[in-house]
């Protein structure tokens, strides 16, 4: 694929560049709670705006149905951009229609435009490829290049990620080059000892990716509210914990498939444990008990992998060459629950190897719990598009960058 440094030795003084972003940021009571994914994107919108360009950011929001909710507007990433850029920026309350044309229209070289969620137009995520592609013509109206930079949609076969690239003349930004350079390191030039660390709530958001892993991966360290379902597969107590139990045969299948292959997978060997799950909104103290993994009381539910469990996987990540992480080993976001999550970061940091945190509920939880971001070797804007390209997976958005 064509990356933004050759457009830019082609020349964009005066070119209107459609920059496809990520900029769908937690937000709370208004709020952005985390701008990593706006940051992310600005070495490509200052270098298109220093050379010239009338730079047209675009990106998604949260789920609207198709129709703009004031909830889910760009206004605030947009300001947020604007404070990062040290530069004003034209705000569209549209995306194809007179607001965002207007701002286009406006726009001076080296200046910045914003237009409104793509998600209010329902062509954005129709599955009809004839809405979608007369949703994205109305897109290429408003520029003359395309830069895709939003990794963290690359997974989505959405007009703007998939369609509008084949109207324009395409390139891949600097965010979506490293994304696909660092995906490329975990799965054709793989340095070993390679670990990979899975946690988050679900087994079956995991499965296909353990799948790939379990020929490629050394060791596999599980936590989360998914890694009772592995507990439960080993015949232990789970109590009211988190489980799929429809995902057991497939898990147990795994345990199995690891054990003749090789691949270690490495299970808690104590939890964190309480009655009910925690009030989140005021965080207020969970008092928590510490079981061993294979004596969960019945009525308890785990919260957390153990401090003897945290050991253990700073352990087997201490010779890693390679680390893969995607997902918190609790929950991370109430303080009695993050010190599993604090421990793997942590080993992560003291590691040697190339570190990678994979996008999503980790990547939050690393700038939550106070860490340096420079420690990693790299932290993903797309959990669910770096989970994807690890299974194999063709992304639309990057097949549609290619030439």
């Amino acid at each position: 694929m064509k990356t933004i440094d050759e457009l830019l030795a082609e020349g964009v003084d005066g070119k209107r560049v459609f920059v496809r972003a990520d900029l769908n940021v937690p937000m709370a009571d208004g709020l952005i709670t985390d701008d990593g994914r706006i940051r992310a994107v600005l070495p490509t919108v200052k270098a298109l705006a220093d050379a010239g360009a009338k730079v047209v950011v675009a990106s998604h929001l949260g789920r609207p149905k198709g129709a703009p909710d004031p909830k889910f507007s760009l206004l605030q990433a947009a300001e947020r951009l604007g404070e990062l850029l040290d530069a004003p920026i034209a705000f569209a309350q549209d995306t194809v229609g007179p607001a965002a044309h207007d701002a286009v229209n406006g726009l001076q070289p080296g200046q910045v435009a914003v237009i409104e969620n793509l998600r209010f137009n329902a062509g954005e995520t129709s599955k009809d490829d004839t809405e979608r592609g007369e949703f994205a013509d109305q897109l290429a109206a408003l520029a003359d290049v395309y830069v895709g930079d939003g990794f963290g949609a690359v997974h989505r076969k959405h007009a703007s990620v998939y369609d509008l690239p084949a109207r324009l003349p395409h390139y891949a930004g600097y965010l979506i080059a490293t994304e696909v350079g660092v995906l490329k390191k975990l799965t054709e030039d793989v340095q070993r000892p390679y670990v990979v660390v899975l946690g988050g709530a679900k087994v079956s958001d995991k499965l296909a990716v353990i799948d790939q892993l379990l020929g490629k991966a050394d060791r596999i360290l599980v936590g989360g509210g998914m890694v009772y379902t592995f507990l439960k597969a080993k015949g232990y107590e789970v109590g009211s914990s988190l489980l799929q139990e429809d995902q057991l045969a497939t898990v147990t299948e795994y345990l199995e498939r690891a054990e003749k292959t090789g691949v270690e997978i490495v299970l808690p060997v104590d939890t964190l444990v309480a009655p009910e799950f925690p009030d989140l909104s005021g965080k207020a103290p969970a008092n928590p008990g510490t079981v061993a993994a294979d004596a969960m009381p019945a009525g308890q539910m785990g919260l957390d992998i153990g401090p003897e469990t945290s050991k253990l996987y700073a352990s087997k990540l201490a010779d890693a060459a390679t680390v893969f992480w995607n997902g918190p080993m609790g929950v991370f976001e109430h303080p009695d629950y993050a010190a599993g999550t604090r421990a793997v970061a942590q080993a992560l940091v003291e590691s040697k190897g190339f570190t990678v945190v994979g996008g999503g509920d980790s990547a939050a939880a690393v700038r939550i719990l106070g860490f340096d971001e420079n420690a990693f070797g790299h932290i993903s804007t797309g959990g669910g598009a770096s989970l994807e390209y690890l299974e194999g997976k063709t992304l639309p958005g990057l097949a549609a960058l290619e030439d």
